[in-house]
């Protein structure tokens, strides 16, 4: 009877360390499907991001075929809705305007958009003031700081050498006697904290920040894309110190073909304009020039070549121990479970980006104060990296 109960007690302990080795397999098991659907949901999020760029350059395709306006400014206002205007050539005309036109807005100076063929007045355009600083986005001094982006810290490391400190201390450059990058180039996939290198480098050296989309600079009016650059360089010498950050390089970088039609010649002109204002520009002066782009690969030769961007600097998708570093910045001022492990958050979030794991902190807290809880909480994190993976495979 003795050895009857002792098998038996050997047998309980034999199925107690069964069950605690499926538990652990278990465990393993959900640790790597959650990373499997991490890595789903990364592939789905690219695959929309391509499709949205798809779209958005068949939508600029078609804006391209269509018929380019003519910029004119209006010298002298007539009777029977007639004015005088003067082209950007010198030439001076008489031309009508539709009723539809605002007559208070029909005066000397101001500028309107002709139809080509006809010269008709197609519409009345905002002042150059206006139409600038609807293009740009303008700081006086950003609130942003490297303390405020993780993950990146050897792209930090070359941005504080090729632009920080040739506005801090031009003299080091001038006393070795070289001159500093003119420009350099942050290319990365989307949300990995290109614009927030370039804001944190403006709080630092006390500068203007000065953002401007490329694509803004294709206007559809003819000669309007090379003056929004010049207008861009002389804002950034009468603010400086200042920093111009031009996102999207590639809308008008990308390579020039020998085939291109009048809205082609019109972007190459704007590219042409920009090279030009690099090639004046003094690398030694209190303003820097940073450019950002998801696509170096299709970029002109002429733009990266050494005297203009001539500093490529990656901004990566984060690696494990950089993706705990920005949901510990992201969570910062958040009230969280002293218990959450990021660690643990971090090995299922693999290849998310910057933006996507601020994404995954806001979600969190929604889940919180759907709970009416005063804090969140491990599981939090889990549903929200569960619903974002889940509205993928919707979409």
């Amino acid at each position: 009877m003795g050895e009857s109960k002792e098998k038996l007690l050997e047998k309980i302990e034999t199925l107690k360390n069964e069950n605690k080795t499926l538990k652990e397999e278990k465990s393993e098991s959900t640790k790597k499907l959650r990373s499997l659907e991490s890595k789903e949901l990364k592939q789905n999020i690219n695959n929309r991001q391509l499709e949205g760029k798809i779209r958005e350059l068949k939508g600029e395709i078609n804006s391209f075929k269509k018929t380019p306006l003519i910029l004119a400014t209006i010298t002298e206002v007539f009777d029977d809705n007639r004015v005088g205007i003067r082209g950007h050539v010198g030439h001076d005309f008489v031309v009508t305007y539709p009723g539809s036109i605002d007559k208070e807005k029909v005066v000397a100076g101001a500028r309107v958009s002709l139809n080509q063929e006809t010269l008709t007045v197609v519409e009345v355009l905002p002042s150059k003031k206006e139409a600038d600083i609807m293009a740009m986005e303008i700081e006086e001094k950003p609130d942003i700081d490297y303390d405020d982006i993780g993950g990146l810290e050897n792209a930090i490391v070359e941005v504080k050498e090729t632009v920080e400190l040739p506005i801090k201390k031009p003299e080091l450059f001038k006393e070795i006697g070289i001159d500093p990058p003119k420009g350099i180039l942050l290319y990365g996939p989307p949300g990995t904290g290109k614009t927030l290198l370039a804001k944190a480098v403006a709080n630092q050296t006390d500068s203007t920040f000065i953002k401007l989309v490329a694509s803004e600079f294709v206007n559809k009016f003819l000669g309007e894309g090379a003056r929004y650059v010049r207008q861009v360089f002389e804002l950034a010498k009468e603010k400086a110190p200042a920093i111009i950050f031009i996102d999207e390089i590639d809308a008008i970088g990308a390579k020039r073909t020998h085939e291109s039609q009048g809205a082609d010649r019109e972007v190459q002109r704007t590219l042409m304009q920009l090279l030009s204002e690099l090639d004046g520009f003094e690398s030694r002066g209190n303003v820097g020039i940073i450019a950002a782009t998801n696509r170096p690969d299709i970029l002109d030769d002429a733009l990266i070549r050494p005297g203009r961007f001539d500093r490529a600097i990656e901004v990566p998708l984060p690696d494990e121990e950089g993706r705990t570093k920005i949901l510990e910045i992201h969570t910062k001022k958040m009230k969280i479970d002293k218990k959450i492990d990021f660690d643990s958050i971090s090995e299922l979030t693999e290849g998310f980006s910057g933006a996507d794991l601020k994404a995954i902190c806001t979600e969190a807290g929604m889940f919180a104060i759907r709970a009416d809880r005063k804090k969140i909480i491990s599981k939090d994190f889990m549903d929200a990296i569960d619903k974002i993976i889940e509205s993928a495979k919707m979409q």
